[in-house]
């Protein structure tokens, strides 16, 4: 069984029913595998949910497993925004934490 930490966009796209996220995770969990949240795929899922969508989508991250950002994954996250930035490549803070996240408690991506 492995724990997945999904990104923030499928966890939107499963709620809307875009682009197969939603068979996608579906299909995770039959085969037995478990899906993870962190802060910020929660923040960011509940930025953008409607009021009337609320409750199914409290619903749904109760069930998903909670992995929390350490300092010291939050000072990978800068540091790979520092170092990325000097190689004229611009990353997202959230983006940095989830990953730094996902590396730190070992579930893919």
């Amino acid at each position: 069984m492995t724990t997945y930490l999904p990104d923030t966009n499928i966890l939107i796209n499963a709620s809307n029913g875009r682009r197969g996220h939603r068979e996608l995770l579906r299909t995770l969990l039959t085969k037995g595998h478990r899906l993870a949240c962190c802060s910020i795929t929660v923040s960011e899922l509940f930025s953008g949910v409607h009021p009337k969508d609320l409750a199914t989508i409290e619903e749904f991250v109760s069930v998903l497993k909670w992995l929390d950002t350490t300092p010291s994954m939050a000072r990978q996250a800068g540091r790979w925004r520092y170092d990325y930035s000097r190689q004229g490549l611009t990353l997202s803070l959230p983006d940095t934490l989830i990953a730094a996240t996902a590396l730190g408690h070992g579930p893919p991506l």
